[in-house]
């Protein structure tokens, strides 16, 4: 049995509630995550277990105190990547992610890569031309991929934004929908409505696409066009075809920085057609200016049951789970 423990100086009171949270649910989970007691002693924190749990609570602790007297904001999900970090020995990594500033929101709102794998993405964004961004849901793929294009749009590197799914639910084929484009179009584009709205506010969103500087369409709307001077971002890719992927990669014109984004384990096309995007990450791996990331579940930055969810259906795929029917 080993024991530590870290005194509580120079904090407020409020920071140490935060520390633990409601009910002392964020310090329940770090017990859960280390296999570590803790406990409250006084003006301690004191860690009770076997030798390398402790150290590893002891750890996350320390840095938890740290973020919190910064002014850092703390939630369970974090917590779980932190833990995540000391078992690989990478816990002083962190501090990379507070010193990078993404953008900040017309509320004033910092926004920041909440792990380390974000942070590669977005420098692989600055870094290359194309960047292919893959990964589960939550892990902020095409937040941070619209977060860069407003900066860039902001610093005037480029002189629109470009944004684009393909609408595999109505096949690609909306005619039969009524309404114009726009109405025809939005149940699948609502996620990059609502990402640019959170960024840039709706009215400044809809002054921008009324001048045409943003635009939002279906990636069949894309054939036959050259896309200068834009920032490009094609979400959902892994739900492409080859033939759609080349066409869309093969638009980008002078001056434009393209992102493509999607989820490999959530390929909606029919059997037997091979996603455009996972063909795309082999084919142009070596590519000079294309940087392919992969972001995993530790990345996932959502509400901590969505890494639970995302964990359960890898435990599925990799037999770990049975299912009857």
């Amino acid at each position: 049995m080993a024991s530590a423990s870290i005194e509580l100086t120079g904090g407020s009171l409020e920071e140490y509630r935060a520390l633990f949270g409601n009910g002392d649910s964020n310090i329940s989970l770090l017990m859960r995550e280390t296999g570590a007691r803790v406990a409250l002693a006084d003006t301690r924190i004191v860690a009770e277990g076997d030798a390398p749990s402790v150290a590893l609570a002891t750890a996350v602790i320390a840095k938890l105190l740290d973020m919190l007297r910064r002014h850092e904001p703390v939630d369970r999900s974090f917590i779980r990547y932190l833990v995540s970090l000391a078992r690989e020995d990478e816990l002083d990594r962190v501090d990379e992610l507070f010193e990078d500033v993404v953008i900040t929101t017309h509320r004033g709102r910092r926004v920041r890569c909440k792990t380390l794998g974000q942070r590669r993405y977005v420098q692989s964004i600055r870094k290359n031309l194309l960047t292919i961004g893959v990964g589960p849901a939550g892990t902020g793929k095409t937040y941070l991929a619209m977060a860069m294009a407003v900066l860039a749009l902001r610093n005037k590197e480029v002189e629109r934004i470009i944004l684009t799914r393909p609408a595999v639910e109505a096949g690609e084929k909306l005619g039969f929908l009524p309404g114009d484009l726009s109405q025809k179009v939005d149940p699948y584009l609502r996620p990059l409505y609502d990402a640019l709205f959170d960024l840039m506010g709706p009215d400044a969103y809809q002054r921008l696409q009324e001048r045409g500087v943003i635009e939002i369409a279906p990636l069949a709307y894309m054939r036959g066009r050259t896309l200068a001077d834009a920032f490009i971002i094609l979400d959902e890719a892994q739900n492409t075809t080859s033939e759609q992927m080349k066409m869309f990669l093969t638009r980008m014109g002078n001056h434009s920085r393209v992102v493509v984004t999607g989820d490999v384990t959530q390929i909606d096309l029919p059997a037997g057609r091979t996603s455009g995007l996972v063909e795309a990450m082999t084919v142009l791996q070596d590519v000079p200016d294309v940087g392919v990331v992969a972001l995993t579940r530790t990345d996932v930055v959502r509400h901590e049951l969505v890494l639970s969810i995302v964990e359960a259906y890898e435990r599925m795929k990799n037999g770990e789970l049975s299912i009857e029917h």
